[in-house]
């Protein structure tokens, strides 16, 4: 750990969550959820499928609401505000399966995103050179089924750069996406946090973006099985990989 991140972890957290519930009817999918993110950190959450990484994702954006329990962003309780609220308040979130927008460019997408009228064309062209796409290709293309999934999924992780936002929720940014532009998106991830520009969730099976991150969080059956730095977790979810059945999911 860096002197610098440090001294972020023992300051006040960017994000609380507190004794998070959430249940479709009587099927609870998280239960007592409860952590703490220092200010400009990464944490990486991983788990099984269906263990509750994406739904505690989008209780932190707002796409739903907790059925009992607090989020706090930077000390303040998010937990009554909706989605729009929460993102004038700098918090962004990438999709597993992004949406498409029929009749809109990309270039304009990313001036939307970055909140100007206009996005200078250079601007709007490094977003887009960061996630692994030729900007020259793209800027003038529609949003539309004619990109595939995975062109869709790295134009939406470039509006989330634009947004130039304080906490940036990811949700699987590896999905869909070639070996190419993923070495370009490792490299714009480790960029945003070694500069600490962010604090970053990202949702991920990959072993090179979890080694990103300043911790981890395991989710399986709706909590937090366990938690720590990357040092304390990644072995044990590795040897778990080797053997077929990771002890940290038990």
């Amino acid at each position: 750990m860096s002197a610098r991140h440090a001294e972020e972890a023992g300051a006040a957290p960017a994000v609380s969550v507190r004794d998070v519930c959430f249940a479709y009817g009587a099927n609870e999918v998280l239960h007592n959820v409860a952590f703490d993110l220092p200010p400009r950190s990464l944490t990486a959450v991983v788990g099984p499928n269906g263990g509750g990484k994406t739904t505690l994702a989008k209780l932190i954006m707002g796409l739903r609401a907790p059925t009992s329990g607090q989020i706090l962003w930077n000390g303040e309780d998010i937990t009554g505000l909706d989605i729009t609220e929460r993102a004038k308040k700098g918090i962004s979130y990438g999709f597993q399966q992004p949406p498409r927008f029929k009749g809109i460019k990309v270039g304009d997408l990313l001036s939307i995103a970055s909140g100007k009228k206009l996005l200078r064309r250079g601007e709007a062209c490094a977003y887009l050179t960061q996630v692994g796409l030729c900007a020259a290709d793209y800027i003038d293309r529609e949003v539309d089924t004619s990109l595939s999934g995975g062109e869709v999924k790295r134009i939406e992780i470039a509006t989330i750069l634009a947004r130039n936002s304080g906490l940036m929720i990811l949700d699987e940014p590896e999905a869909g996406i070639d070996l190419w532009s993923f070495n370009k998106l490792t490299e714009t991830f480790s960029a945003i946090h070694e500069k600490r520009d962010a604090t970053m969730i990202i949702i991920s099976h990959q072993e090179r973006i979890i080694a990103l991150a300043d911790e981890i969080a395991v989710i399986d059956r709706g909590v937090v099985t366990k938690s720590g730095t990357v040092a304390e977790v990644f072995p044990t979810i590795a040897a778990g990989a080797a053997t077929g059945a990771c002890p940290a999911f038990q």
